[in-house]
């Protein structure tokens, strides 16, 4: 199965790119539902957790309490790098073996944290990666009214991911999301018939 990553900054517009390419049949492997599933219950990442952390990072009815796991790991990196380290591989398999399974002429994957999580060396099965890019002052506005914090927090939360110049430098295909969401039609199309032009090969 031909995978392309895609990837981008916070509030860049990644999920409209997802939900464009969706509309056209492609088949999207999300990061964040894989992340969910490796963590629900009966799953052995949950008990290595509470193993880890302590049972209060367990709810009641015995699933994760992410609230409680992020106080754990917030302001702690030791304790964040163990939790990653516990947890990202484990992401990882359950997302090839979802991509090598879906139908299509293509798959798109989609991995927030594609560049802060060692990019093409930890996915080395990724054919294309597909960056969607956004000006800072853009992110932090988009920011800033989709989640309704102020800029102070927005910029906390800009500064904790990789530069753009990290981002872009792992691109092999690159949206630059900076104006109307609908001006992401045109372009997605036309990825759209270059991905389906290099799957066939």
């Amino acid at each position: 199965m031909y995978c392309v990553g895609l990837t981008g900054g916070i509030a860049s517009g990644k999920s409209a790119v997802a939900d464009r390419f969706a509309a056209k049949g492609i088949v999207v492997v999300d990061a964040d539902v894989a992340a969910r599933d490796v963590v629900a219950l009966g799953q052995p990442a949950l008990a290595e957790i509470a193993a880890m952390f302590g049972e209060d990072v367990l709810q009641a009815d015995g699933t994760l309490d992410r609230a409680a796991l992020r106080r754990h790991v917030f302001g702690d990196d030791a304790a964040r790098r163990r939790l990653e380290g516990l947890l990202h591989p484990r992401i990882r398999v359950r997302m090839h073996e979802q991509a090598m399974r879906a139908a299509g002429p293509y798959v798109i994957v989609a991995i927030p944290l594609l560049a802060e999580g060692g990019g093409r060396l930890a996915y080395p099965w990724l054919d294309r990666i597909l960056v969607v890019d956004a000006p800072r002052e853009a992110q932090r506005a988009r920011l800033m009214q989709r989640d309704g914090i102020d800029a102070a927090l927005a910029e906390r939360m800009l500064a904790a991911q990789v530069d753009r110049a990290a981002r872009l430098a792992i691109a092999d295909d690159v949206i630059v999301n900076d104006g109307p969401m609908a001006s992401l039609d045109a372009e997605v199309d036309a990825l759209d018939r270059r991905y389906r032009a290099l799957a066939s090969g």
